[in-house]
């Protein structure tokens, strides 16, 4: 369908810089999803490249023409918003097909196109209801079979799942996963702020922060090798652990003294960082598990126990300087408050960042 290409791209509104130096080539066929905290940039983006903000600077093409100065319309993108956006006094059918129609096509060009769209979205028996008629994850495929109807090289949804309530917005991401296997080819740009939907949906995870790119990769890549403490903080839920330690020993092996007086041995060379110098220890709460040896990653008193069923999450008394670290643990666990526990982990899952949050494990 469509190849898209970022070069060097930034938005700024008079002097506030809001995005920078973005460089990003998303290929046919793949479902990227921008992910980041509130205010990183990702809405604005995603708006750049439907043509409904303007770049400041850099390059946007698709396919190799470039799309800067080109009206939105004429990009060849379709948009699906937060909001559904359907007119109410519209069926489903007029909904869908009214696009074309404005765009003079054919009756039995529209038809055609709003039919094939329904069977793809299971929405041939609402093809005659009025939207009010319909459920909130039924309104949203109605507003993504708008664009489907379009035939548009590139697919843009600006968080279509945050109006929906839990049950729904499961709902709706499966089927959009289920779309996009029956649409192979087509190219789609996802904006999310739920990390499920980005690990589930995506083919590659854009991290942004502070309008500019901190990762690009595979979701399970960004979950096992985060390049720094912001990503490693970011995906995974709950976030990961970090702990301040000391470099012990270096060369090809980095031994950590930790603050918590915990010593931690990683098969990863030092990279330079000598004797002595601070780094930070990173380790998933859900790869954290009791130990009775003196292995101990973590030695904790645990403040709070929240029994999920299928998960206990155990929060513990914060150290000095540090946040309080979280465990979580698969299945119930009958743990008393003010226990003290003791935690380690495999060597695999650690993960080491020195002091300005770069991985020692990441390489680009």
């Amino acid at each position: 369908m469509a190849e898209l290409v970022l070069k060097e791209v930034g938005k700024a509104y008079g002097d506030v810089e809001v995005l920078r130096g973005i460089n990003l080539e998303i290929t046919t066929g793949e479902l990227v999803v921008f992910v980041g905290p509130s205010g990183c940039g990702k809405s604005t983006l995603l708006r750049m490249i439907a043509g409904l903000e303007r770049i400041t600077s850099g390059d946007f093409s698709i396919d190799g023409v470039r799309m800067n100065d080109i009206p939105p319309a004429q990009r060849g993108i379709a948009m699906v918003f937060q909001s559904y956006a359907l007119y109410p006094h519209m069926t489903v059918r007029d909904n869908m097909a009214f696009g074309m129609k404005i765009a003079k096509r054919p009756a039995d060009e529209i038809n055609e196109a709003v039919e094939n769209a329904a069977r793809m979205l299971q929405l041939e028996p609402y093809l005659d209801r009025l939207p009010k008629a319909l459920s909130g994850g039924q309104r949203q495929r109605v507003a993504i079979g708008r664009a489907i109807v379009r035939d548009p090289k590139v697919f843009l949804f600006d968080e279509p799942l945050s109006n929906l309530d839990a049950a729904l917005r499961v709902a709706t991401r499966i089927e959009i996963a289920q779309l996009k296997e029956r649409m192979a080819g087509s190219t789609m740009v996802y904006v999310t702020h739920d990390q499920v939907e980005a690990m589930t949906l995506a083919s590659r995870i854009v991290v942004l922060n502070g309008g500019g790119i901190e990762q690009v990769g595979p979701p399970l890549e960004l979950y096992e090798k985060p390049a720094n403490t912001f990503v490693a903080r970011f995906i995974g839920s709950p976030a990961m652990n970090l702990f301040d330690g000391v470099v012990k020993a270096s060369g090809d092996y980095t031994v950590v003294s930790l603050k918590n007086g915990g010593t931690v041995t990683l098969p990863v060379p030092s990279e330079g960082q000598d004797k002595g110098k601070e780094v930070k220890l990173g380790v998933r709460p859900e790869d954290l598990v009791p130990t009775d040896g003196e292995d101990a990653v973590l030695v904790g008193d645990v403040e709070i126990v929240e029994g999920l069923g299928e998960t206990t999450l155990l929060h513990l008394a914060p150290r000095e300087g540090e946040e309080a670290p979280i465990v979580k643990l698969p299945g119930i666990h009958r743990i008393d408050r003010g226990a003290t526990i003791r935690f380690t982990a495999e060597t695999s899952k650690l993960h080491l960042f020195d002091r300005t949050g770069r991985s020692f494990l990441y390489r680009n």
